[in-house]
């Protein structure tokens, strides 16, 4: 099966309209990081966000209703678990006929609508200028509905998260924004989706940065931000302020508990490899099928249905589960055996291409890891002061952090779901060591290694832009070797002849008798001329002067050399009418700047000696 890779990305011409070639080419300002167009941008994200906050809820219940028909033969709204069913062995059956509605729903309806969600996501965003198919809006929480409903072991915030970008895409199709604009409010509405269902809308901030944005820019997190806090408002209307997780306050960690962290970060960050390698494992053992994929879902179900007989609470969102290891009411082998239980059921049937999520699984194995990883200290070490409650909490969000990498989203995802902040310390800790171990151990993580197999390049560093750190005055060639427009093309092409200092220059700026550029012509423009050579030098200028002021920065220089399609750019001292050429500016210079900075990055200094 074909996949998409970089090559099969539309190539879009840069638009060469009078107003943009002005603003683009002909100021030596840098773009501002906020403008009116962030303010509408913003006001789309409000409305995305109170519509993605009504998605949630329709979603939940959605979920809700199906669960109650499906294992209790009534109607009801609310989420409830299938744990308490009265079905015996004729559960099994039930994940499997949700499976086989899925299947058909993605061969006939839209392969979009399998997988985790987010990894979907940031393919859209990084290859298709954040585009999602109106039918994925509809298509994937109707499908993650049926397949949570119908026992899958996932949370209801990882479809809530993809619909929730899909109606930020799909908003971003209908009105007239930019390519980096929609992809905005795509993460405006995939962050609304987790604060409305679990309140934590820094968190989901943080993950839109970590996983959706590539950058940390305040046009682009501004509108997050104001679709987080349209959810959160929504949510709270509805539910109040509570804690989506409560669990009893913990006391002020001490240095013990705190350097305990390092070692339950260390297994949690390993569990996280082991669990990431694991997963795409069993998708390429699906792969390797001789079966079409729109079966593979129910083969996994059947997993799903026999975990679930045996362990009833590993079926549905689980939420309790996670409420209840991280209060304390779970202790011993029920820890182990639920989170064992989980681990395998959520692994096997989201490998086998299911619509379902990754972050309540991950947090039910994490937390009920670090629990039992708690409770083994106090009897081993009892000196050590990590309660089992705390050591739950740093284990469920360490082993998100290992796994996707996303650092500070689960510390604070943490924090705000269950209103623990003096943990800060201790998530840090444990989150740090996880994401340490993790990177040292794995190039990807689970949310990118999919689509990095499809070929696509996913960003994983962010900092920023050296070019607009350095000015241009710096890196300009001085002085610049000028032509006069009134030379004629025959004098000039003697002189480039010759061999005299300057003529070796692969293009010059032509000035007027008062010392103003006029243009720029190469060496290319005045040898393929076709003109006598009596030709004033001002008869072969095609376009107009555009120069740069030296105190402009490279990113500026860059933009005009982009958007003019030009190679050089003549350099000016001075404001307005009192500016003069001081110099020229080319691409080998632009390129020459770059490589200081990888001298700076990579080159090690020697020691500096001490005098005497």
């Amino acid at each position: 099966m074909n996949t998409p890779t970089s090559h099969d990305r539309q190539r879009l011409p840069i638009s060469t309209s009078l107003e943009f070639l002005t603003e683009v080419t002909h100021t030596a300002k840098p773009p501002k990081s906020m403008d009116q167009r962030t303010v509408y941008v913003s006001v789309l994200a409000l409305g995305i966000g109170i519509l993605a906050a009504i998605l949630a809820q329709f979603l939940q219940m959605l979920i809700g209703f199906i669960t109650h028909v499906a294992f209790y033969g009534d109607v009801g709204w609310s989420l409830v678990s299938p744990a308490h069913h009265a079905l015996g062995p004729w559960v099994i059956a039930i994940p499997v006929l949700g499976a086989l509605v899925i299947g058909l729903m993605a061969r006939y309806g839209s392969p979009a609508i399998r997988g985790h969600g987010i990894p979907e996501a940031m393919e859209q965003i990084l290859v298709n200028r954040s585009r999602i198919p109106l039918k994925v809006l509809f298509l994937k929480p109707l499908s993650a509905a049926i397949s949570i409903g119908t026992g899958g072991p996932f949370g209801a915030e990882g479809p809530i998260i993809a619909s929730g970008g899909a109606l930020g895409s799909v908003v971003g199709q209908q009105v007239r924004v930019t390519a980096d604009e929609r992809k905005a409010l795509l993460a405006a509405g995939a962050a609304a989706g987790m604060t409305a269902t679990f309140g934590t809308p820094l968190a989901a901030v943080l993950l839109a940065i970590e996983l959706l944005l590539f950058e940390f820019r305040a046009r682009s997190f501004i509108p997050v931000l104001a679709a987080c806090v349209a959810a959160a408002m929504m949510r709270a209307g509805r539910d109040g302020f509570t804690p989506f997780f409560p669990m009893p306050a913990l006391p002020w960690p001490d240095i013990g508990a705190m350097l305990a962290c390092v070692p339950l970060g260390l297994v949690v960050g390993l569990v996280a490899v082991l669990i990431t390698r694991t997963l795409y494992a069993v998708e390429d053992g699906f792969a390797k099928l001789p079966l079409h994929w729109m079966w593979w879902p129910a083969l996994g179900a059947v997993a799903v249905g026999v975990v679930g007989y045996l362990v009833p609470r590993t079926l549905g969102v689980g939420y309790d589960n996670i409420t209840d290891a991280l209060a304390g009411h779970l202790a011993g082998k029920t820890l182990w055996i639920l989170g064992t239980a989980k681990l395998v059921s959520w692994t096997i049937s989201l490998g086998s291409g299911t619509s379902g999520g990754t972050l309540a699984p991950l947090m039910t194995v994490g937390a009920c890891l670090g629990a039992g990883l708690g409770y083994a200290a106090e009897i081993l070490f009892p000196g050590t002061g990590l309660h089992p409650e705390l050591a739950a909490l740093v284990g469920m969000a360490a082993i998100f952090a290992g796994s996707a990498r996303t650092l500070f989203m689960a510390v604070l995802f943490a924090m705000e779901t269950t209103w623990q902040f003096s943990a800060m310390l201790p998530l840090l800790i444990g989150c740090g060591t996880a994401y340490l171990v993790s990177s040292l151990a794995m190039r990807q993580t689970i949310m990118t290694e999919k689509i990095v197999r499809r070929g696509v390049r996913v960003p994983s560093d962010y900092h920023s832009d050296f070019f607009l750190q350095e000015h241009v005055g710096t890196y300009a060639q001085r002085p610049a070797v000028s032509l006069r427009e009134d030379q004629t093309l025959g004098d000039v092409m003697v002189w480039l002849k010759s061999g005299q200092p300057g003529s070796l220059h692969q293009g010059y700026p032509v000035v007027d008798a008062q010392g103003q550029v006029r243009g720029v012509l190469t060496r290319k423009d005045l040898y393929l001329a076709s003109h006598p050579s009596q030709t004033p030098l001002r008869e072969l200028l095609g376009r107009p002067a555009m120069v740069i002021a030296e105190e402009a920065d490279l990113r500026q220089a860059i933009r005009m050399m982009a958007a003019a399609n030009v190679g050089r750019l003549p350099v000016m001292a001075g404001d307005g009418s009192d500016a003069r050429l001081c110099g020229m500016l080319t691409r080998s210079d632009v390129l020459g700047a770059y490589r200081h900075r990888l001298m700076d990055q990579y080159h090690a200094d020697e020691p500096a000696r001490q005098p005497g």
